[in-house]
């Protein structure tokens, strides 16, 4: 037995050491790696920029004694940058950039990238450190309003026009709504490939040179639109015209009220004309610190009238509003065809002078790390900032710092919903992935910020889950029924359209549409099933 002890406490040892050999080579294998375990003092460079006030703390997470870099107050600007040892080629092989954000007070306006910039002699001062110092890659969680994406973009030197042009990835994945710590990977390998991960997950693949997945393309189009022609001043590109003969009919009138009083109505019987809707309230006493100087002259809070409950009306009668039958609004000539319609004018393509071909991206070495962003909220926390030159090294950081705090996090948070008596949305997660999916389908994307906005709430407030996914569904299936039936009712209504015009042409010399005026009243009466809208007794 003591043996088998001896033996089991040698392999415990020797496992112990192995784990710290792989923790002590990935370290090795990063090019760099701060994990905000020592303060950030004389490491960091805080921006003396007057705009940058905001305060950077080096604090722990909530919940761990791990500690990262924290944003402490809400509505300022924050600026701060870290010098690599040696700057970083983008160019060769395989580059993984990595770090930690937690959105601590949870989302709701604010952001958590990171700027990767290239060397100083482009431009910039660490103490200078501000929005417009040069940077090679953004990469980070961005929301505010409709913003919400975990931005790429590029920034390239284009080789024809010295410029350097921002290329931003292509639907970019979406911030996760919750308080956790989450680990965004970015993975740039030789053969162009671009990999957007999420807690390890891959949430967005692309291809550096497609111009499916950069806008604008980092290659750019062969051709262009000739930014030197003009249109030529008699192209006609009218579809239909008012009708040049048509003349406005004599009995016409333009000036004739919507409404007019209905001469046939009657005052109710038991009307009372010299009684008022409210009197004064015969209880009510002045105050007896009320001052007339001061307060001006003191008088009784109204009442309604008891009298007037029981009578049909009270106060001055007047006739009602009636729906004026000679009303026909301002008069519009009917629209023709246009014959002298040459189409949608556009500009000739021309080669284009900026066009150039690339094998691969021309990335401008990174030779620092910057945090430059202006937030509306506090609690954002920076962690395990991480460039590698293998994805392996990367996933081990992942397990080895982000993922305890993780799990914690997230059993925290379900025992915190079952406290609550919220339902645990878990079952629900799967729902969500395809709601999701189901937002990026192009018929949909009319609807895609309503869908979206729903299933945040959804995520957000567990107790309102199911009512907001009956909600969604019934936004997608009012958005199939109109894809379905639209194409079914809309050519006889345009036809029916097209019969009144013309009868109104002939009879009226009018374009058949609606005046403005005619088109609200009518609205008017739908909302109100085709009724006159309900009157006060005084209108009666």
């Amino acid at each position: 037995m003591i043996m088998m002890g001896h033996f089991a406490l040698l392999v415990f040892l020797a496992f112990a050491s192995m784990q710290l050999l792989c923790i002590a080579a990935d370290h090795d294998a990063a090019i760099f790696y701060d994990s905000f375990e020592e303060p950030f003092n004389g490491r960091w460079i805080v921006s003396d920029k007057d705009d940058y006030k905001g305060i950077w703390e080096h604090s722990k997470s909530e919940g761990h004694d791990d500690y990262g870099l924290l944003v402490t107050e809400k509505a300022r600007k924050y600026a701060i940058v870290k010098e690599l040892e040696e700057p970083v080629n983008l160019r060769d092989g395989t580059t993984v950039l990595q770090y930690e954000a937690r959105f601590q007070n949870g989302l709701e306006c604010g952001g958590a990238y990171l700027k990767y910039l290239r060397p100083q002699e482009a431009g910039w001062k660490p103490k200078e450190f501000d929005n417009g110092s040069p940077y090679s890659i953004m990469f980070g969680p961005d929301i505010c309003g409709l913003t919400n994406k975990v931005h790429f973009i590029l920034k390239q030197k284009n080789p024809k026009s010295g410029e350097y042009v921002e290329h931003h990835l292509i639907d970019p994945p979406r911030v996760p709504s919750d308080k956790l710590s989450h680990v965004y990977t970015a993975i740039l390998k030789p053969d162009n490939e671009i990999s957007i991960l999420i807690d390890g997950e891959v949430k967005k693949k692309g291809n550096f040179l497609s111009a499916q997945d950069f806008d604008p393309p980092i290659i750019p189009a062969k051709t262009i639109p000739d930014p030197n022609e003009k249109k030529p001043e008699d192209w006609d590109d009218r579809v239909r015209i008012p009708d040049p003969n048509a003349v406005k009919p004599d009995d016409w009138d333009e000036n004739a009220p919507m409404e007019i009083e209905d001469m046939e109505a009657v005052k109710p019987e038991g009307w009372l004309d010299d009684e008022s809707e409210e009197i004064d309230d015969p209880e009510a006493t002045k105050p007896e610190d009320w001052d007339d100087e001061e307060d001006g002259v003191w008088e009784a809070p109204k009442i309604d009238n008891p009298k007037c409950q029981t009578a049909s009306g009270c106060g001055e009668w007047k006739r009602p509003m009636k729906r004026n039958p000679a009303f026909k609004g301002i008069w519009n000539p009917p629209l023709v065809d246009n014959p002298n319609y040459k189409g949608i004018w556009k500009p000739r393509d021309i080669p284009n002078p900026n066009y150039f071909e690339l094998d691969k991206p021309y990335f401008d070495p990174i030779a620092a790390i910057g945090i430059e962003i202006w937030t509306m909220q506090e609690g954002i926390l920076f962690d395990n900032i991480l460039i590698a030159k293998d994805e392996n090294v990367a996933e081990s950081y992942r397990d080895t710092t982000w993922k305890p705090k993780f799990v914690v996090e997230k059993e925290k948070q379900k025992a915190e919903e079952e406290a609550a008596g919220s339902d645990d949305l878990g079952g629900f997660q799967t729902v969500f992935d395809v709601l999701y999916k189901f937002a990026d389908i192009p018929f949909l994307s009319k609807y895609k910020l309503q869908i979206l906005d729903f299933i945040e709430k959804a995520e957000k407030q567990p107790n309102l889950t199911i009512g907001v996914l009956v909600s969604i569904v019934v936004v997608i299936l009012t958005a199939i029924f109109m894809l379905i039936f639209s194409g079914k009712k809309q050519q006889p209504r345009v036809e029916k359209k097209t019969e009144v015009a013309a009868d109104t042409s002939n009879d009226q010399g009018s374009s058949g549409e609606k005046p403005a005026e005619e088109e609200k009243e009518e609205e008017k009466e739908n909302e109100t099933g085709g009724a006159a809208p309900r009157q006060r007794r005084r209108d009666t």
